[in-house]
């Protein structure tokens, strides 16, 4: 027992001596963190914005017109709710925490004693310093010191910290400083403080509604487009007026861009009874017809397969001019004539010029190949139009008198059947320009009639040809005919290198000029020139890309880390930071935050493009993304290219070059913000407006500012908005186009006849 009652005294000793250490070690760590607030709260200098405002607040609070000093003493006290004075050792603390609830009882009664006391004390000489800053002001005014409006504030020293001054201070005599106590300090702390990250109520409030008044002074009267065009206008394709004043047109003059002075802000109208475009792959085989309501190109091609009419629908049989039999047999031929084609490995990314209703293009999708699909919007009319609603890639293109919109050696084959091209005149000028979007050992694979066939007609334009691309330095390789088809294919290889350029016996044609820079194609006028093959490694094209889809991520050789990125780093750190970005951004947000049904996507476009990491992070899906770099934004074209991606410089002032209702989803990183400094907001909408199909998505990241005016264009037109959301002044918008038409007309004057 004696044992038992000895160690239960003993614990009981050794509890209350640990508890009592640990009360006054908490007690005491409180304390020098009281100390340390109070210190610091009045020991940070005041801006002079700050002061003006603390000094309005203070004097709208009844009764506390206290002085504010942002300097106080060491020995100064501060009275809490329990009364701490500064400067109390340890010992009086824990003596007072020892105590039991009368105690403290006891001392809540004495504090509240002390209280009314010192606050009776406190009130008589608040009042008169507020006498003593009144006079003080008053003379400020009178003598001619500085205007509240002008110089420094009158109540500021040099360092900004707010100084009340008596005449007895002036004279070099000091007076005690009056500082608030208990809940006042409280007070005092709340409006010397600066709002950081929280915004007021009344803040929120004024933006909003300068924003609806922004919103309602412009008025976003949006109307309808009333051209010769109606549902398919593209605004650079269809200025008829433009057109009429050219002086030729015997090179497809009229076939090329002509954009209006003022870009269009009108909405294109529907076509009537359009329905929702049917998905892939279904699509590759029969669209709507209501949708694309031409039924002239079946009536003139219907017998080779490209298009026929079917009740409601337009339907694909996949076949073409030249492969009436279909795409596959044919895309399977040319690969059996040269096997080192290697459709999804090797040749990756080709140009199918003069593609007709694309069905080569969309076949070549079996083979994981990208067509880039090009054809006028001329006689054969809405070929590239059915070419988007059955989504395969295509834009409104001709080879005329300019470059195409595509950088230099980056296409891995060109392919041409019955393009209706006169490759062989005027010194092969149009054949130069795809020696020039030509790969270094790409091949051009060339299905026409002059291959085959043997009168005198195809015959001289197959002589001029062999000379022609002789005198190039292409070398033929392969000559076949498909018994099938009953139709013939040669295709060429561009060399690899500048030792046939440098042998040949004439210049003829003649090799560009050292300045002339291959990559560069807005509104470029084609030369009938050579360009050599790059010789130094750190030049693009210098080397065949990795096999697909390994190139996909895999750097391009000629990235050097000496090089700076668009982002600031070294080439290749920037490279890969992107692409990490942005499969981030697709895992953890884009693919399942959203809320998109992406089997309901097909058609994509990148609006402003770096390296492609949007559209790589999305290879995996069943879409094809037409990734955009902005003619003033820098030329990393090439780097799309080699990762087996395609895109097209563009200028978003401008329209584009495709019919209306052509994508699905359309991504806008930071692109509004910089096309603002050129041009309207509110064109560029119109634009996006036109080239989205109904129910398609926008998706914008961008500052918040756009990201707000864009919401605000976007709810003008009845689109419905998914989520808005904003932080630390960067945004993201991801909305819905609707069916919905302004009933107004604008005549477009430019588009009439």
């Amino acid at each position: 027992m004696a044992g038992e009652s000895y160690s239960h005294y003993g614990g009981r000793k050794s509890s209350d001596w640990c508890s009592k250490i640990t009360v006054v070690t908490f007690v005491g760590i409180s304390f020098v963190g009281i100390w340390m607030l109070i210190s610091s709260s009045f020991s940070i200098p005041l801006q002079n914005s700050e002061i003006s405002s603390t000094l309005k607040v203070i004097k709208n609070l009844p009764g506390q017109d206290f002085p504010v000093n942002a300097k106080r003493e060491e020995d100064e006290t501060f009275q809490g709710e329990k009364g701490f004075r500064r400067g109390r050792s340890l010992k009086e603390i824990e003596d007072e925490e020892s105590e039991g609830d009368s105690s403290n009882l006891r001392n809540e009664e004495e504090n509240q004693e002390n209280s009314e006391s010192s606050s009776s004390g406190d009130e008589s000489q608040s009042g008169n310093e507020s006498e003593e800053v009144d006079s003080r002001e008053k003379d400020s005014t009178s003598s001619g010191g500085e205007s509240e409006t002008g110089g420094e504030d009158s109540n500021t020293d040099e360092n900004g910290d707010l100084k009340l001054e008596t005449e007895k201070a002036k004279k070099g005599e000091t007076e005690n400083e009056i500082y608030p106590a208990g809940d006042q300090s409280e007070i005092l702390k709340e409006t010397t403080t600066q709002n950081g990250p929280w915004s007021t109520q009344a803040a929120e409030s004024e933006k909003e509604n300068e924003s609806q008044d922004s919103s309602s002074s412009k008025g976003y009267k949006w109307q309808l487009c009333k051209t010769d065009a109606g549902p398919d206008y593209i605004p650079c394709l269809d200025n008829v007026q433009a057109i009429r004043k050219l002086p030729s047109t015997s090179h497809y003059e009229h076939r090329e861009r002509h954009c209006p002075t003022e870009p269009s802000t009108c909405l294109v109208p529907l076509p009537s009874g359009y329905k929702q475009p049917i998905g892939w792959p279904r699509s590759r085989e029969q669209i709507w017809y209501s949708n694309v309501p031409h039924g002239k190109l079946a009536k003139v091609k219907g017998h080779q397969n490209w298009v026929k009419v079917t009740g409601e629908y337009l339907t694909f049989p996949g076949g073409g001019t030249q492969f009436k039999q279909g795409a596959l047999h044919y895309i399977d031929f040319i690969q059996q004539t040269l096997p080192q084609i290697s459709w999804g490995k090797q040749t990756r990314v080709i140009l199918d010029v003069g593609c007709g209703v694309a069905s080569f293009g969309g076949y070549l999708f079996e083979r994981d190949v990208l067509a880039m699909s090009l054809a006028p919007k001329d006689e054969h009319e809405a070929q590239v139009q059915f070419a988007l609603e059955r989504g395969i890639p295509a834009i409104s293109a001709v080879m005329g008198t300019k470059r195409l919109p595509f950088p230099g050696k980056v296409f891995d084959a060109v392919h041409c059947a019955r393009c209706r091209v006169p490759w062989h005149i005027e010194g092969g000028k149009l054949l130069l320009e795809l020696n020039r979007v030509l790969r270094p050992g790409g091949h051009f694979i060339w299905s026409a009639t002059p291959v085959y066939r043997k009168d005198e007609e195809n015959v001289g334009i197959w002589e001029a040809m062999s000379e022609l691309t002789k005198s190039m330095c292409w070398e033929l390789v392969e000559i076949n005919e498909d018994k099938l088809n009953e139709v013939g294919v040669a295709i060429y290889r561009k060399p690899t290198s500048n030792d046939c350029y440098q042998s040949r016996k004439r210049n003829d044609p003649p090799m560009c000029e050292e300045a002339d820079d291959s990559d560069a194609a807005w509104n470029i006028t084609l030369q009938a020139c050579l360009h050599k093959a790059p010789e130094d490694s750190s030049a693009h094209g210098s080397k065949w890309p990795a096999k697909w889809p390994l190139r996909s991520e895999k750097l391009p050789s000629w990235l050097r880390s000496s090089q700076v990125g668009v982002y600031g780093k070294a080439a290749p750190e920037d490279f890969a930071a992107d692409y990490d970005h942005w499969k981030n951004v697709m895992s953890k947000s884009y693919l399942n935050d959203l809320g998109i049904n992406w089997s309901s996507v097909r058609n994509v476009m990148d609006m402003k493009t770096i390296y492609g990491g949007f559209a790589a992070a999305l290879k995996d899906l069943k879409v094809w993304v037409m990734n955009v770099v902005p003619i003033d934004s820098p030329d990393t074209l090439p780097i799309i290219y080699d990762r087996g991606l395609f895109g097209i410089y563009h200028d978003w002032c401008e329209s584009f070059s495709t019919y209306p209702r052509s994508y699905d989803l359309l991504h806008a990183d930071h692109l509004f913000s910089d096309i603002k400094k050129r041009c309207t907001i509110a064109s560029v909408f119109a634009e996006v407006d036109r080239i989205l199909r109904p129910e398609g998505k926008l998706i914008v990241r961008d500052n918040a500012e756009t990201i707000l005016e864009i919401e605000n264009m976007a709810r003008s037109v009845k689109w419905k908005v998914k989520m808005s959301y904003s932080k630390n002044g960067e945004g993201l918008l991801f909305v819905q186009k609707s069916f919905w038409r302004p009933n107004q007309e604008q005549i477009i004057k430019s588009a009439i006849a």
